[in-house]
């Protein structure tokens, strides 16, 4: 830190304490400084036991806005979507207390969902083509049904083919 920053920094927490006493009981103090671009130049002094999210918190009735583009915010909705596709996946299951878990499971619900209904899907389109191979065996059914068995097995198929380790035999 140069000088001048040294020789700010000190100046403005003096000032930071001075006005700190003239404050009612329990309130906290903090100061940011920043300038855009220039991350090495941030300053933040704040009394001591002072809590980030509470100052957060106070920031955002004050205005600030989720909707705002930070880098933070970025951070954190891609490890929300990383931890939803790995719940999703069924890799890397956070510890339980973590707060990533609520996502996880969330991505790992509609990863079960998904097998839960491929399966069916499987199950139904194979139970549809045995369907269509008996009439086509026993002859004299309406031809219509068995076309539409046919254009039924693929759509089943198109679907079951979004899902390899999943695909009928």
């Amino acid at each position: 830190m140069s000088a001048i920053l040294q020789r700010f920094n000190q100046i403005a927490n003096d000032a930071l304490v001075e006005i700190s006493e003239h404050l009612w009981p329990n309130a906290k103090i903090a100061l940011v400084i920043y300038t855009p671009g220039k991350p090495e130049e941030e300053i933040v002094l704040k009394d001591q036991d002072l809590e980030d999210d509470e100052v957060v918190s106070t920031l955002r009735r004050r205005g600030l806005s989720i909707d705002g583009d930070n880098a933070y915010k970025r951070d954190l909705c891609d490890l929300i979507a990383g931890a939803i596709a790995l719940g999703y996946q069924g890799n890397n299951q956070p510890p339980g207390d973590h707060w990533a878990k609520r996502f996880w499971n969330i991505g790992r619900a509609e990863g079960v969902m998904r097998e839960e209904l491929t399966a069916a899907l499987k199950l139904n389109r194979e139970n549809l083509r045995a369907c269509q191979a008996t009439i086509y065996l026993c002859g004299g059914f309406d031809p219509a049904y068995v076309n539409d068995a046919q254009a039924a097995m693929k759509v089943a198929d198109a679907v079951l083919a979004k899902y390899p380790s999943l695909n009928p035999a």
